[in-house]
């Protein structure tokens, strides 16, 4: 999924309810500089061809670890720019600054599509075996046995060619039209039922044809001219960030502000107190629509995720700015600019992004359960997958609330 770039708001704007704080902003002892930020972009843009560099000596088309770990640095790199771009806006030029976005946002969701779809299928087979009575999908096999990999990135845990062959242990024997002499896994797949043996063999054909698609394209992408632009206009910021005239004398603080403000507001729109209460079962109102668009529940949760990642990005900022605000000890562009980590952010971060994750897993259940022709059994199945992944949106939903919570009253 491409990143999305959210208009600004007015950083005046307040709120009328209750959680009139939210998460902490950076500490800063004083006006931050845009020279700062201009050295945060630098070292971001220095990230992004090194990370580069690094995929295209472990070779754009392998499954190796390298390459998965440099198209993460990619994404991680483009991401950072294309925030800090939003963020900052104010004080970069406004024509580059309007360019380099939707070109980053390109680049950054064009390598996600694989990791993604990965991802997706790991959690939906894991879930199958789960809700079968078997403790874990059977044990993963060697990498760069399966299509895909490479450019697009994997899940975290393990790489495309690994989720495949799981997603081959849950496939029924029909998949392959004969026992076969090599090595099975009999004893794994005979642990599910035939309902959700074929439901893991229909979501492993669709995701990992999905995987294929989306590691052509992220090659495709990388060997392009559009690519090639956007990484000769990031070569050019890690040496020169083009600031409006007088930004000298702005201060990074208020516009940072303004993005924690604008997380603070669309957490408030959220129904909080709904969420607050574990099993309400909210995330299943429209389950059975007919409407192939996204859930209409889970946007406004999406929107506060890019928001806090808005602001995470904003504090690397403003922390790269602090940390050689004194003159005598700067510090290295190329060196990690994380500021001290807030552990309430992060578990709200990580609460967001298991609610993005089981929001699109629930998504890819209901797809398949609209193949045409399947057997009862089997959309049976993928009725049971989908609620599923449905209540753990509504888990992730109670512990970001729980998180959030803690945040706004001040708790350690």
């Amino acid at each position: 999924m491409a990143q999305q770039h959210l208009d600004p708001t007015d950083p005046g704007t307040g709120l009328t309810t209750g959680l009139t704080t939210g998460p902490p902003a950076a500490p800063t002892a004083g006006p931050v500089s845009a020279e700062t930020l201009a050295g945060y972009l630098r070292a971001q843009a220095t990230e992004f061809l090194r990370a580069l560099r690094l995929h295209r000596e472990a070779g754009a088309g392998t499954a190796s670890e390298g390459s998965v770990e440099a198209s993460l640095a990619l994404r991680r790199s483009a991401r950072r720019i294309s925030g800090s771009l939003h963020t900052f806006q104010a004080v970069l030029d406004p024509g580059w600054s309007e360019a380099m976005r939707p070109e980053l946002a390109w680049v950054s969701g064009t390598l996600a599509l694989e990791h993604a779809c990965s991802a997706r299928l790991e959690r939906l087979l894991q879930a199958l075996y789960r809700l079968s009575g078997t403790a874990a999908l059977p044990a993963q096999g060697a990498a760069g046995t399966g299509p895909g990999g490479g450019a697009g990135g994997a899940a975290r845990s393990s790489a495309p060619a690994a989720v495949a062959v799981r997603g081959e242990a849950a496939s029924p024997t029909a998949r392959t039209g004969s026992t076969g002499t090599g090595p099975t896994t009999a004893p794994e797949r005979g642990s599910l039922t035939v309902g959700a043996a074929k439901a893991g063999a229909l979501l492993d054909r669709q995701l990992t044809l999905a995987r294929t698609r989306a590691h052509s394209t992220a090659l495709q992408a990388l060997g392009s001219s559009r690519f090639h632009a956007v990484a000769d206009k990031v070569a050019v910021l890690a040496s020169e960030v083009p600031l409006v005239p007088g930004a000298g004398g702005a201060d990074l603080r208020p516009p940072a502000e303004a993005a924690r403000e604008r997380l603070v507001d669309a957490v408030a729109a959220l129904p909080l107190l709904t969420a607050g209460s574990p099993y309400n079962a909210e995330a299943l109102v429209h389950g059975l629509s007919p409407d192939l668009a996204p859930h209409p529940q889970d946007a406004p949760w999406h929107q506060v995720r890019l928001l806090l990642r808005l602001h995470r990005y904003a504090r690397e900022a403003l922390h790269h700015t602090t940390a050689g605000a004194d003159g005598t000890a700067p510090v290295p562009e190329s060196a990690a600019t994380a500021p001290p980590p807030d552990v309430r952010l992060l578990a709200a971060g990580e609460a967001l992004d298991r609610h993005r994750d089981a929001s699109e897993a629930s998504a890819a259940a209901a797809n398949a359960a609209r193949t045409p022709r399947i057997a009862p059994a089997t959309a049976y199945a993928l009725g049971v997958l989908h609620a599923d992944q449905r209540h753990e949106v509504e888990a992730a939903r109670y512990a970001f609330q729980l998180s959030w919570q803690k945040d706004v009253l001040g708790s350690p």
